[in-house]
């Protein structure tokens, strides 16, 4: 388990009874978390300075509703990372924040290598990379980040929250399936340090291709192995599948990534509570080279 400790403009205030309430800055969100399935101490609901609930509606979905006056939109940071939120349709805000362990993860391995290799760039693939959390992460320690989504929506949310980082450069925006890209890098002899990759549950590309984690996963990150170079620094893959565990995903990597020398691990990415638990928030599995 991974504790994503280090916020300052983040933090879940209380859980309980299938809610969360959190603070994103100066809002205060309550929306519904499928992992809380314990009781609360108190009403949520009913807790002063509530901005905004999350409804779920009978017939799907759902939509915000609001008590007191925020912004469409604002501004929360990380370190020296700087990321847009704006509440969405099925209570997303477009940021995920128990990804931070991961995005210090992978800026402690770009350094690395770059103050080994100082001639040489590291060049990272993120697929679907949704609003760039981590792209904007890897660029801002010098990488040369190629970020891939099949929803243009989400990839201009990339390019804002870059820019708000102050990454003007060295991310490469492309709206595509995941799958079709990759497999045109493989013939086009494209090669990567590195790879990230947040694959939904299920998904449908701009062409009508459909997605489902059990069945596409195995045979996407074998693909995407042909795409690495042959001393690779990492591949990280996440989820947010219910039931998906982390020995998952270890696996995977073992079986898909055993040419390369390296080690493997896995784990629940969570978030600290003012409550004093961690709330799981799903699962990653990190590959790291050896070379």
């Amino acid at each position: 388990m991974k504790i994503a400790d280090g916020w300052k403009d983040y933090q879940i205030i209380a859980t309980g009874d299938g809610m969360k309430l959190e603070r994103w800055g100066d809002v205060c969100l309550l929306r519904p978390d499928p992992q809380v399935i314990w009781k609360g101490d108190t009403d949520l609901y009913s807790v002063p300075g509530i901005n905004a609930v999350y409804r779920r509606s009978s017939k799907g979905g759902g939509c915000w509703e609001k008590r007191l006056p925020f912004p469409e939109e604002w501004n929360i940071s990380y370190a020296d990372l700087t990321f847009k939120i704006k509440p969405m349709g099925f209570k997303h805000t477009g940021l995920f924040p128990e990804q931070a362990v991961n995005w210090d993860a992978m800026r402690s391995l770009i350094a690395a290598r770059m103050s080994a290799r100082p001639d040489e760039k590291v060049k990272v693939l993120n697929l679907f990379a949704y609003t760039g959390g981590a792209s904007v992460a890897c660029a801002k320690s010098g990488a040369e980040v190629t970020h891939v989504d099949a929803a243009k929506g989400m990839v201009e949310r990339a390019g804002e929250n870059a820019r708000l980082s102050g990454v003007n450069s060295g991310i490469r925006y492309i709206v595509d399936d995941c799958a079709k890209f990759v497999a045109r890098e493989i013939r086009r002899g494209n090669r990567y340090d590195a790879i990230i990759m947040d694959p939904p549950s299920y998904g449908r590309g701009p062409g009508g291709e459909m997605w489902k984690i059990e069945d596409d996963l195995f045979d996407f990150v074998r693909l995407c192995s042909q795409v690495l170079k042959e001393d690779a620094l990492f591949v990280l893959i996440n989820s947010y599948t219910t039931g998906l565990q982390p020995c998952v995903i270890d696996n995977i990597l073992k079986l898909t990534l055993g040419q390369f020398k390296g080690g493997t691990q896995a784990y629940e990415v969570c978030l600290p509570t003012d409550e004093g638990i961690a709330l799981p928030c799903g699962c990653s599995g990190l590959f790291v080279g050896s070379r």
